[in-house]
């Protein structure tokens, strides 16, 4: 079998793909599986009338010079990124734009499910993501979806999805069959990646609240009830909640990079991918506080739990959900960023990310994906004002913010949630206290760090 979670071990280098937060299968071969079962009902079924929403994206696609110049050619260029730039053939599995809309047309009434292929069992967690895939690597796809109109009618697709993921019909990918999240392979899998975070044998209904534990399903009603899905409290209790010099892990997500001397205002397209903090923060009147700080980022999975909360105790100064893209890459070959021993910044020492070939676009997605900005004002003076970012990637877009302007959280209460899955989040800290944080999470381990748990402290 090949796990979502796992280390693919058993996957030929060939097929093996980098995936940020493992949101597509890391053994392409799955994915390329997953697509063309679609593809070949597609094609036989012959051409359907589209949904309103897709029929509004055909117009703008083909009344729109630019636009249709992009999506035309998107499909004929070669992905900078593997494994299609190894394919001699070049050719991707959606033939043209009318082909994708056909695709994205039979996707739409489908919630995320396991799959069978040839290699194994792996998950498609963002079938979107998948369709896109192949596009989203090459020079038009890039520019397309940078464009503002494309990320404009990206949105009204999303949204119209939302709505079924929401919807009882979404719920039929719950069950106990192979396909179902309460499966054989995927609950094994769901609480693999839960347990291992504490070294823990909970079962699913002593880790998670259940509408109904006996029910196929556990009563949840919806795909989006499933993945917002909340903690038993006593499973993830808050670290040393009456000391507020520990700082609790806002999001339970596997390290993906700490960076200190962070610049107001860097290159974050390039390789190295610099946090930009302006960018970040949407030019929030506050950035400039932050200049020179740090920055820690950790992944959220398919596979984990999706809320937000809170890591210090305090009271919210800023809460908004700024806008951005939905499908952007950053368009340089993704081979140049799997070889550790290459500085990602150009300044030596300043930047730690996974060496285990995690590609490098998680930092360029906090500069442009839609996300969710949350200014914290810390209890701790030592700490003071920082930020939570939660940061949608691909379909993962829809950021709910559960707190208000004003309101005092304690450390570990909710913040906010993505919906339909999760995607990366960062901390944000001064540069009077960031270098007095110690103690975190290495960067590069292979289980989560657990939602609410100790991350770091601030040294007296």
């Amino acid at each position: 079998m090949v796990y979502q979670h796992g280390n693919n071990n058993d996957i030929p280098d060939e097929h093996r793909i980098h995936r940020p937060g493992a949101w597509l299968p890391a053994d392409h071969r799955i994915l390329k599986h997953w697509l063309g079962q679609h593809v070949k009902h597609v094609d036989e079924a012959g051409e359907q009338e589209l949904v309103p929403v897709l029929k509004e994206f055909q117009h703008l696609i083909e009344n729109n010079a630019r636009i249709y110049m992009y999506f035309c050619s998107m499909w004929d260029e070669v992905p900078h990124k593997p494994p299609y730039n190894r394919d001699v053939t070049g050719q991707s599995q959606i033939r043209d734009y009318k082909h994708m809309l056909q695709v994205l047309n039979h996707v739409f009434g489908h919630a995320p499910e396991w799959t069978d292929a040839a290699a194994g069992v792996g998950m498609v967690g963002v079938p979107l993501a998948a369709i896109f895939d192949y596009a989203s690597g090459t020079p038009s796809g890039h520019a397309a979806f940078l464009d503002p109109d494309v990320n404009a009618m990206l949105k009204k697709i999303l949204n119209q999805w939302g709505a079924y993921l929401k919807s009882p019909e979404s719920a039929s990918v719950l069950g106990t069959h192979r396909a179902g999240w309460f499966g054989e392979v995927g609950h094994k899998d769901l609480m693999e990646v839960a347990n291992a975070a504490s070294a823990t044998s909970f079962k699913f209904e002593e880790m998670y609240q259940c509408p109904d534990p006996a029910a196929p399903n556990r009563g949840f009603k919806s795909w989006d009830d499933f993945f917002t899905r909340r903690f038993v409290p006593s499973a993830r209790p808050v670290a040393s909640p009456q000391d507020n010099l520990v700082i609790a892990n806002a999001c339970e997500s596997k390290p993906y990079a700490l960076s200190h001397d962070v610049r107001l205002r860097d290159k974050f397209w390039v390789k190295g991918q610099p946090y930009s903090v302006l960018d970040m923060l949407a030019h929030d009147s506050l950035s400039s506080h932050f200049a020179g700080g740090t920055v820690y980022q950790a992944f959220l999975s398919s596979l984990s739990y999706h809320r937000w909360h809170s890591p210090v105790s305090g009271v919210i100064r800023r809460a908004f959900v700024e806008q951005g893209t939905y499908f952007s890459e950053p368009l340089f070959s993704a081979t140049a960023t799997d070889d550790p021993s290459i500085d990602r910044t150009g300044r030596e020492g300043e930047y730690e990310i996974l060496q285990r070939g995690l590609t490098a676009s998680q930092g360029y997605l906090t500069a442009l994906a839609t996300r969710a900005i949350i200014f914290i004002q810390a209890e701790a003076k030592e700490i003071g004002l920082m930020v939570f970012i939660g940061v949608g990637m691909d379909e993962v877009s829809s950021c709910e913010i559960t707190v208000k302007e004003g309101q005092r959280v304690e450390k570990g209460d909710e913040l906010g949630m993505f919906h339909f899955g999760g995607s990366t989040h960062c901390l944000v800290f001064g540069k009077h206290v960031g270098k007095r944080l110690k103690g975190f999470p290495e960067v590069g381990r292979e289980e989560n760090v657990p939602v609410r748990a100790r991350l770091c402290a601030v040294e007296p």
